[in-house]
């Protein structure tokens, strides 16, 4: 019988260290430094590093610049109803958001994004991408196809915040979600550089229909976040005519 290999030295530190931020440490508390973990550990700054970035992978910490490594809430507790808005729900836990605008253009869309504007072929629709931060760190992905001919001038106004926010005070425009389809999925190489995960990373993605009040289809939204930052609590409460 052939003996097992062992773990290089690093997974072995990171398997501790997961160990004791899940038993020992709550949300929000600062681990020791490199330096520290290093001397405790008796191993050099090198494998402490790869051992927290295999933590920041996992989803157990995140690094921030004059910080140090801190610990998060493994899962956001995320409401999801025919109304509620990414920023609003997360300010209401509490928590500093930040939305930024990665692109935005007019694109053929995919198929099945076309299909619901039921568009003819290869008519175009405003593609804008966001990237939402919690506490300074990424939380989700968000496509959203626009139709162009509700916002004329989007791209010369919006350069980042609310997109539901920007909609209302901009356009009038205050959109329900008629249905959303959620899907596990794993991180690509962009999911993985945009929301700080590994490779292959198990994520959720939601495709919402947002319509405005007489139905019309106005933004077909894609998010992608990662399933250890994030859990959807879906809301039944609204009336079933809205829902």
């Amino acid at each position: 019988m052939s003996r097992q290999k062992e773990p290089p030295i690093y997974r072995q530190l990171a398997d501790t260290l997961a160990s004791e931020v899940r038993g020992e440490y709550s949300a929000g508390d600062l681990l020791p430094s490199e330096s520290e973990l290093a001397a405790r550990f008796a191993v050099n700054r090198h494998t402490v590093r790869r051992a927290l970035d295999e933590l920041v992978a996992e989803g157990l910490v995140t690094r921030h610049q004059g910080r140090g490594t801190q610990v998060v809430d493994r899962r956001l507790d995320y409401r999801l109803s025919a109304g509620s808005k990414v920023t609003h729900n997360l300010a209401d836990l509490g928590m500093a958001t930040e939305t930024r605008c990665l692109a935005q253009c007019l694109d053929t869309p995919p198929v099945s994004i076309a299909q619901r504007f039921a568009l003819p072929d290869n008519e175009r629709l405003l593609r804008v991408e966001t990237h939402r931060y919690v506490e300074g760190v990424p939380l989700m992905w968000i496509c959203h196809w626009f139709d162009p001919q509700r916002v004329p001038g989007w791209i010369e106004r919006y350069r980042g915040g609310s997109t539901r926010a920007f909609l209302d005070q901009h356009y009038g425009l205050r959109l329900r979600r008629r249905q959303a389809r959620i899907e596990a999925g794993s991180a690509n190489a962009s999911d993985a550089r945009w929301l700080q995960c590994a490779l292959n990373a198990p994520l959720l993605q939601i495709t919402s229909d947002n319509v405005d009040p007489t139905g019309a289809m106005v933004e077909v939204s894609v998010s992608r976040a990662r399933a250890d930052r994030l859990s959807y609590h879906i809301d039944f409460s609204e009336p079933l005519d809205r829902c």
